[in-house]
């Protein structure tokens, strides 16, 4: 992982070293956001957690040569304009890849908010007495109505 410095660009070498650094950063963590997709498509949300670790470093290094990079646009275009349309280029694709990240982790936070109120409503219809006459709540322990049981869930996936 390597981590932008804040820095001024006065010639070229310094221009293409900027230019690596961003792009290094942003492919290591569109690597990054892949792998932990792949994992939570697999339903493997705890190698996915784990993927997923370092992501916020290289998210903020990311950032940190992003804005060294706009501080800098006017050198960088004049010292290596091939670099800023490889940023351009490379930023395009980036936020594809970001965008199917996030794409993933919605649907998977869909997906297990509609199991946990499934349960509770489950839960909730167990705890109706089935018999004859008017369907009424049994008494919680709680004083507090039907819906008001505990729920307990298990944060070891």
């Amino acid at each position: 992982m390597q981590k932008a410095e804040p820095l001024r660009v006065a010639d070229r070498v310094t221009a293409e070293a900027l230019v690596a650094g961003v792009l290094g950063n942003m492919a290591a963590l569109e690597a990054v956001l892949a792998e932990e997709a792949a994992f939570v498509r697999e339903g493997r949300l705890q190698e996915g957690v784990a993927a997923a670790e370092p992501k916020a470093a290289l998210a903020a290094a990311y950032m940190q040569g992003l804005e060294v990079a706009k501080a800098n646009a006017v050198a960088l275009k004049r010292f290596h304009p091939d670099g800023v349309e490889l940023l351009r280029t490379a930023h395009r694709r980036f936020t594809t890849a970001v965008e199917a990240n996030q794409t993933v982790l919605a649907s998977a936070k869909t997906v297990s908010e509609g199991l946990i109120k499934s349960l509770a409503e489950e839960i909730g219809r167990a705890q109706l007495p089935s018999g004859y006459g008017r369907q009424a709540p049994a008494p919680s322990p709680y004083g507090r109505g039907v819906r008001s049981g505990p729920l307990v869930l298990s944060r070891n996936l």
